[in-house]
C-alpha cells in the first residue's frame, strides 16, 4: 500500500474547509505590546494557521484581527495557539468568536457572502 505524505495526510483529515484569502491580519502576544509579523494564514470557522518565524507556547492567547478578502467583513478574536512548528507557524483556535464571525467565515469559504455582511466593520 503506498503512503502519501504527511501534509497531504494532514489535509485530508481537517474536518473543515480552508481558506487563504484575507486582508489586514493583526496579531498580538495577549499581555504583550508588539504586533507580530505575519503572513498569508491558512483559515477554517475554527481557527487558523499562522504563517511566523515567532514561537509561541501551545496555550498562549493572542489577538488576532483580519478582513475578510470578499466580503469586507472584519473579524476580531482571541485565539488559544494549539501547536507550534519552529519558524514556520502557529495553528490557532478561536476562542470568544462570535456566531456571526463563524457564519461571515463559512459563507467566505463557501463564496457565499451577502451585502449585509459587508456593512458590519467587526464582530
Amino acid at each position: 500500500m503506498k503512503r502519501g505524505n504527511g501534509r497531504n495526510q494532514e489535509l485530508q483529515s481537517r474536518q473543515a474547509a480552508r481558506l487563504a484569502s484575507l486582508r489586514d491580519l493583526s496579531v498580538t502576544y495577549e499581555g504583550h505590546s508588539e504586533s507580530v509579523v505575519t503572513r498569508a494564514p491558512d483559515l477554517s470557522p475554527r481557527g487558523m494557521f499562522i504563517n511566523t518565524s515567532r514561537n509561541f507556547p501551545e496555550g498562549a492567547v493572542l489577538n488576532v484581527r483580519f478582513r475578510l478578502a470578499q466580503s469586507d467583513v472584519e473579524i476580531a478574536t482571541r485565539a488559544e495557539v494549539r501547536y507550534c512548528l519552529p519558524g514556520v507557524g502557529v495553528g490557532v483556535e478561536f476562542v470568544d468568536i462570535s456566531p456571526e464571525a463563524v457564519r461571515a467565515i463559512e459563507n467566505e469559504i463557501s463564496g457565499r457572502h451577502a451585502d449585509h455582511f459587508r456593512k458590519q466593520t467587526a464582530l
